[in-house]
């Protein structure tokens, strides 16, 4: 077949390297996206003749439909013109500017919010590594027994779980849940008061946006958990942060001029992350300190399964009389974060409202999955895998103290390990916290610094271990890694002032 021009030998070859049979991207889209490109950035100038339909399609092996549908588009959107009998030509557009005449970007500007925002996001654990904190033991979950789970309740799944959902969550996992809690940790709840959520943080969101107006006061313990510190800043609320001492976050110490808190944020049963657990009295008194200021309660029960050798703490919701407390709950920390579920349990007066208000603004849906971890739970699945990870955890820890033992005996001082899946390791100075994360992230290990967990200045140093995402094996090396490095940088410290 005869060709048009010599430049169709340029226009074949080039579209020809660009074809692709990515079945994400039509041909006709291919072909339109570059010959669009090369009209805009100047590679074909206005009067330059393109080749014919026909000789398009024999040399790129595709329909002739297919290039007409092409260009059809192009002269609709008046990048090419047709000439009665002599073909088609690109248009004569105006000027475009040329790469290097762009004018600079504008300057990204964040609100304060979005900066607080992502300066807290400097928390987050990049991949699965040696003492990433909050992972549970993933090589541990019983993935076969639960695909299997999966698979027939999809395969079974209602129609009118297709539909959206308004109901709050599954009845059948909100009934599962609400025995669980009622057994295990003593929460006062029916199936009506839970919400399921897509997670904890989606939980403190919800909190917020209903309860709350910007400008409102939080308070936090201080130190305490990123995440909801970065939902409550987001919101635009003014948060307090206030100390946490060897009984958890203590009233009697926020500031004089603190304002009255809207909320008071707590994780009671197991703090994050110094791992204090807070006593009843403790508990108590902030439960009579938010019924005399008007504040709602989040208790944040994020690993509460996980005690060793101590008996478990009843829930501070179990122990409010004024209902005052909003009690929160996720899977992620005892099945898999990937799961996204969490939950809300709710007094009376508040439950309606958040599920209307969570149908409104999230859009609950996924129930196949939560029919499936319904009958996880109910088949007895969810509490013997809870038992097997609860003394993997125990074995993980030990091996974890078992490498830091040479450090501890030098003065190396851990937290008691009664509960949770991390150890606090507490240092003398913010210096040193520096250097041993630096020295982590060369040798590929993950070190959460304890002074990122704080809001206010007063920060204390130290380095959040966790230890259940990590075998036996894993935690024996970055363990002794840690040992050793501790030790050297002491040694030398020590030799600076001798």
């Amino acid at each position: 077949m005869k060709r048009r021009d010599a430049a169709s030998d340029w226009i074949v070859e080039a579209l020809a390297l660009r074809l692709t049979t990515n079945e994400a991207t039509t041909l006709v889209q291919q072909l339109y996206c570059s010959l669009k490109e090369w009209i805009q950035h100047g590679e074909l100038t206005a009067g330059d003749a393109l080749p014919s339909s026909r000789y398009l399609a024999w040399a790129l092996g595709v329909s002739r439909n297919t290039v007409l549908a092409t260009m059809d588009r192009l002269l609709a959107e008046g990048l090419l013109i047709s000439r009665q009998g002599a073909g088609l030509y690109v248009a004569n557009l105006p000027a475009l500017l040329t790469r290097a005449e762009f004018p600079p970007p504008l300057p990204v500007r964040y609100s304060s919010r979005g900066n607080k925002l992502l300066t807290l996001s400097g928390t987050l654990s990049h991949g699965h590594r040696a003492f990433a904190p909050g992972v549970p033991a993933l090589d541990l979950f019983p993935r076969e027994q639960w695909q299997r789970l999966l698979r027939r309740h999809y395969y079974h799944a209602e129609m009118a779980w297709m539909d959206y959902q308004t109901s709050g969550g599954l009845p059948a996992l909100k009934a599962a849940l609400s025995d669980y809690l009622r057994l295990s940790r003593a929460v006062r709840c029916q199936p009506e008061q839970i919400v399921i959520t897509q997670g904890a943080q989606q939980a403190f969101e919800l909190i917020a946006q209903l309860l709350t107006d910007p400008g409102d006061s939080v308070w936090m313990e201080e130190p305490g958990y990123g995440g909801a510190q970065a939902c409550f800043l987001a919101s635009g609320l003014t948060v307090t942060p206030i100390p946490v001492d060897k009984e958890g976050l203590n009233p009697l110490l926020a500031p004089e001029n603190a304002p009255t808190p809207r909320l008071i944020y707590v994780t009671p049963s197991h703090q994050y992350p110094s791992g204090v657990t807070m006593p009843v009295p403790r508990r108590l008194a902030l439960l009579e300190h938010a019924s005399r200021t008007g504040s709602w309660v989040i208790e944040d029960d994020y690993d509460s399964e996980f005690r060793y050798d101590t008996p478990p703490t009843p829930s501070l919701q179990g122990l409010a009389e004024q209902s005052s407390v909003i009690y929160v709950g996720t899977f992620s920390k005892v099945l898999y974060p990937g799961l996204r579920l969490g939950y809300l349990v709710l007094p009376d007066t508040l439950a309606n409202d958040f599920r209307r208000a969570h149908a409104r603004l999230h859009r609950e849906g996924n129930y196949p999955v939560q029919s499936a971890l319904a009958e996880f739970i109910t088949s007895g699945h969810f509490t013997r895998h809870i038992a097997r990870m609860r003394a993997a955890y125990r074995q993980r820890q030990a091996c974890l103290r078992t490498a830091l033992a040479p450090a501890v005996a030098a003065g190396l001082r851990l937290s008691d390990g009664h509960a949770g899946m991390h150890l606090l390791a507490e240092l003398d100075t913010i210096e040193e916290e520096g250097m041993l994360v630096k020295h982590a992230s060369e040798a590929g290990i993950t070190l959460s610094p304890l002074s990122r967990y704080y809001l206010s200045e007063n920060k204390r140093p130290g380095l959040v271990l966790g230890y259940a995402g990590s075998t036996e094996s894993e935690l024996l090396a970055a363990g002794a890694w840690l040992s050793d490095t501790w030790l050297s940088l002491n040694h030398s410290h020590l030799g600076l002032n001798n």
